[in-house]
């Protein structure tokens, strides 16, 4: 999303980059045009009208905007704008920290993998106020994005509720494939068949996660495009809004077990489509294909 936004967002001035991995940042640099790195949160910041974060969990961004406040930078008029996975508590928490603070804020967490990120395919949801939300648009649609979900005026919680509800669907879909797959294999059937079946009927998600699976991709790749860690943590967000609401989801308990045997198997290379792995060790079958 950083390139895009680079590249593609008519920006008056470089895009600044910062990153906890120093690395990192210069080797974007480096290869991105339209770019600079500040080496501190403060200097970014300080430097900055519209604040784009985009971090792999809660602590991380409760880290960051505490390190914006403290950095003695103004914050009277910066707009930040989150686009990580959070839990609904921690969007409302980041909100009011900086409405103390005198900034505004944006909730934008995005739908879709890292291949749509690079070709500007995700889609934001926006909540805030509609002015703030205003100012960010300019740069979703076209830049990063192929559309946006807009929840102008709305509680910034609102978009992620949306966004980890919608990560449930996912989760679902990798593990009714995971055990279509297995069922086929086991019975005769074979899986060939049941890609048929996902080209003709589901194509698209389906087809993407059923090829990765039955390439062996799940369990050969170095570096995860779903890491588990990360599904798992969207698995408790979702289980603990069913849970304050007063329901239940058990299909996400179900995959969240399967991912836990992921975990074991891959370590920190474990990616959400290895629960195919899983769901073969269950059914006698071994980890890998």
């Amino acid at each position: 999303m950083a390139k895009n936004l680079a590249t593609k967002g008519s920006l008056s001035t470089p895009l600044i980059i910062y990153n906890r991995n120093t690395t990192r940042a210069t080797d974007f640099h480096a290869t991105t045009p339209n770019t600079t790195v500040a080496t501190t949160i403060a200097e970014a910041v300080t430097k900055s009208d519209i604040i784009f974060t985009c971090v792999g969990d809660d602590a991380a961004i409760h880290s960051i905007i505490d390190a914006s406040i403290a950095s003695g930078s103004s914050l009277q008029d910066k707009l930040f704008v989150d686009c990580s996975t959070v839990h609904p508590d921690t969007t409302t928490a980041l909100a009011s920290k900086l409405h103390s603070a005198g900034a505004t804020f944006v909730a934008s967490p995005v739908f879709g993998a890292p291949p749509m990120a690079a070709a500007g395919q995700v889609i934001p949801v926006l909540a805030g106020p509609r002015a703030a939300v205003e100012q960010v648009k300019p740069y979703t649609t076209g830049v990063i994005a192929k559309a946006v979900m807009d929840f102008s005026d709305q509680p910034p919680a609102k978009a992620s509720q949306l966004k980890i509800l919608g990560n449930t669907f996912v989760l679902g879909m990798v593990e009714s494939i995971a055990e279509g797959l297995v069922v086929a294999d086991k019975c005769g059937l074979g899986t060939d068949a049941l890609q048929i079946f996902f080209e003709a009927v589901f194509p698209g998600p389906y087809v993407a996660y059923s090829n990765r699976m039955r390439s062996g991709d799940y369990h050969e790749r170095e570096a995860p495009l779903f890491a588990v860690d990360l599904a798992r943590k969207d698995a408790r967000h979702a289980m603990d809004l069913a849970e304050k609401a007063g329901a239940r989801m058990r299909g996400v308990e179900l995959v969240d077990g399967y991912m836990g045997r992921v975990k074991e198997q891959m370590g920190t290379r474990g990616d959400v489509a290895g629960v195919y792995g899983a769901v073969r060790q269950e059914a006698g079958l071994k980890f890998e294909n």
